[in-house]
């Protein structure tokens, strides 16, 4: 097994519009084993964009998944082959030094180091500093994966759910504390989160408080469902300042 170096998967299905600057992002800023991509049988030109970081880098793994993100993140775990290894999401840019700055969280008794996410054209400062603390709070109630580094054995024997498409970062995240590892939740390092359009209107927000309440844990469920409130007020706030724009 490779502890030098770090294995990366990353899910993808019609993933073109951020994938080439994520994926530039990850060989910049993280020593990669693997890149190993799992993708949903895109149509776009997700697959082009892969081929040619296969040919440019020579370590890129391509696998195909028409199942749920659980199915499509188990089928990457079991390709890795390296002491810790990332999962990242094809829409995220990862900051600067991303690696080396995880590395300074790692200790025996870290599972993981998960990288604060920020979504794109974030401005204003007062509502910035708000939403850092909010979505801290979200990743230490549900977990998250878009920039999130792994002790592989944490998760070596994870069976996640074949038929969990949302919260299946809640599956791995309590794995690893069932397993008696600790995760540290980071301000940096950090990714830019360009989220799909589609998030940026009120049925996309109500549709993350509907999947909070039909998928979340019970017992989480109202701080959740706040937390993701306060990210459907975002939406309104950002939708009108454009508007008021022109």
């Amino acid at each position: 097994m490779d502890t030098g170096h770090v294995d990366v998967v990353v899910l993808t299905k019609n993933s073109e519009q951020v994938l080439e600057k994520c994926l530039n992002s990850i060989f910049k800023n993280v020593p990669v084993h693997h890149l190993i991509v799992v993708d949903g049988y895109s149509t776009d030109s997700t697959l082009e964009i892969v081929k040619k970081f296969r040919e440019k880098y020579g370590n890129v793994v391509l696998l195909k998944d028409n199942g749920t993100r659980g199915s499509a993140r188990l089928k990457g775990i079991k390709e890795v082959d390296t002491e810790w290894f990332m999962f990242v999401d094809s829409d995220v840019i990862l900051c600067n030094e991303w690696y080396n700055k995880a590395k300074t969280f790692v200790n025996d008794d870290v599972g993981a180091v998960w990288g604060m996410e920020v979504w794109d054209g974030m401005r204003n400062p007062v509502l910035l500093k708000l939403f850092l603390k909010i979505t801290r709070k979200i990743f230490e109630m549900r977990g998250g994966t878009h920039d999130l580094f792994v002790r592989y054995d944490a998760i070596k024997d994870i069976n996640i759910p074949r038929d969990l498409h949302v919260f299946e970062d809640t599956f791995i995240k309590e794995w690893i504390v069932k397993k008696g590892y600790k995760l540290a939740a980071t301000y940096d390092p950090y990714c830019i989160h360009y989220r799909p359009s589609f998030v940026w209107t009120m049925k996309g927000s109500v549709g993350l408080i509907i999947d909070a309440i039909r998928y979340g844990p019970l017992q989480k469920m109202p701080k959740l469902v706040l937390a993701y409130g306060f990210y459907a007020g975002y939406v309104i706030y950002r939708s009108l300042s454009q508007k008021l724009k022109y």
